[in-house]
């Protein structure tokens, strides 16, 4: 999928068939569902839904809690907007990034 493609797909009302976990996740995020989008993410063990665990709560306003999901990232929390955190991991997983 490439980055244009799932922007556009913000457009639905429903996420398009064959996203990766990961991509799911982040579009409920962008529709304003973040129980649902932490729902998808909370029970993957690697270091890219990690990255996405520590976002959704840092969007949450647990600083603490992202802390820790950035730490199990292998990441630090950066100095961005909650926006362009949420592109850059959008560029990172998509085939045109």
């Amino acid at each position: 999928m490439t980055y244009k493609i799932f922007r556009e797909s913000l457009l639905h009302s429903s996420a398009p068939a064959g996203l990766s976990d990961y991509l799911r996740s982040l579009w409920y995020d962008a529709k304003g569902d973040w129980n649902k989008a932490h729902q998808i993410i909370q029970d993957l063990e690697d270091k890219t839904a990690a990255w996405i665990h520590a976002y959704l709560h840092r969007k949450e306003g647990d600083i603490a809690n992202a802390d820790y999901w950035y730490h199990r990232a292998g990441r630090k929390r950066q100095d961005l907007s909650l926006e362009q955190e949420w592109e850059l991991i959008i560029k990172e997983l998509t085939t045109d990034n």
